[in-house]
């Protein structure tokens, strides 16, 4: 497949975008500094792009199949965080410009306010309400493509705590929701390495089986 890939140069998009290429698509990374995706292939063209700009998007998402974002966006501890409802908005309306229909997004676990509650003492006092503009932010980004966009097939990918390792073989968990739970409803370990993100992500270009949904994963 012809592949657009948001947020390349991020280490999660890096690991998407050599696997995609290492399975034969063709990828074009839309990124902010070119200079920081240093891979090259000839299946491989890297773009310098405005991600909040419709106009800027149009063009290059014109005769792909599929566009991927794996962005990421840090914490603001005195601020709210825009970036993922602002890009992913500007990416829709370039979709529908360019008549690209399938979009597969990254955001996380626990994106929705009350669904940590289950999580460790740690995560759930701790971890979460540091990151909360993030997730926040995540969850209006999830509640977009919920509410305003029935001609995206769309799919929104949650993972825990992301781990700097390589796609392994290990078999995915998936759950419709907010996290992954055990048989006794508490969540299935609190991270996954970032190759096994990519390769998730990657499967569902040829699968309807979480279209229009959110789905968290992990792995055994």
């Amino acid at each position: 497949m012809k592949l657009a890939v948001l947020g390349a140069t991020g280490q999660t998009g890096q690991n998407l975008v050599k696997q995609a290429l290492q399975q034969g698509h063709v990828v074009t990374a839309l990124v902010r500094t070119p200079s920081k995706l240093t891979l090259e292939h000839d299946n491989l063209k890297v773009i310098e792009a405005n991600i909040f700009s419709e106009e800027s998007l149009t063009a290059h998402f014109r005769d792909h199949d599929a566009v991927i974002s794996c962005l990421g966006f840090s914490p603001a501890a005195f601020s709210y965080i825009t970036g993922y409802t602002d890009s992913m908005k500007a990416a829709v309306n370039a979709m529908r410009q360019a008549k690209v229909n399938r979009m597969i997004a990254m955001t996380s676990w626990y994106t929705e306010p009350n669904s940590g509650t289950q999580s460790s003492y740690l995560i759930r006092f701790f971890l979460l309400p540091m990151i909360r503009s993030v997730l926040t932010n995540m969850h209006q980004m999830e509640t977009f493509l919920q509410q305003n966009c029935d001609d995206i097939n769309w799919t929104v990918v949650r993972p825990p705590g992301l781990m700097n390792q390589p796609a392994s073989a290990k078999e995915f968990l998936t759950h419709e929701g907010y996290f992954v739970p055990d048989s006794s409803g508490y969540p299935v370990g609190n991270s996954v390495g970032r190759g096994d993100v990519a390769r998730f992500m990657l499967s569902l270009l040829n699968s309807n089986a979480w279209v229009k949904k959110g789905v968290a994963m992990t792995t055994k």
